[in-house]
């Protein structure tokens, strides 16, 4: 959550400051806001709290494929495997596989 008191800072004060306000971020695990002429342009965070951002897009988008998934069986948007297989090599012109 963003301290809009401690977390918001002109781009000229994060260059005056910038070993304090880094030591600032690693403890609070709060990224800052840049601003340039009184408008937010940049926000910086510490590595490992990127990192726990990154983690969680993935883990959302992950759950939000399941979901969509699970809703394409629910209202019956599949097909067999041989048959979306059969589908692909064919709009990319790959020969079917001989069967033993």
């Amino acid at each position: 959550m963003i301290d809009l008191s401690e977390d918001i800072r002109s781009l000229s004060d994060f260059k005056r400051k910038t070993s304090e306000l880094v030591d600032r971020m690693e403890e609070s695990g709060h990224p800052i806001v840049l601003t340039v002429n009184g408008k937010a342009k940049l926000v910086v965070q510490d590595a490992a709290a990127y990192q726990k951002l990154i983690d969680a897009l993935d883990h959302a988008e992950a759950v939000a494929g399941i979901q969509r998934g699970l809703a394409d069986i629910k209202h019956g948007r599949t097909q067999p495997a041989h048959q979306a297989m059969a589908e692909i090599r064919k709009k990319r012109g790959i020969p079917a596989r001989n069967k033993r």
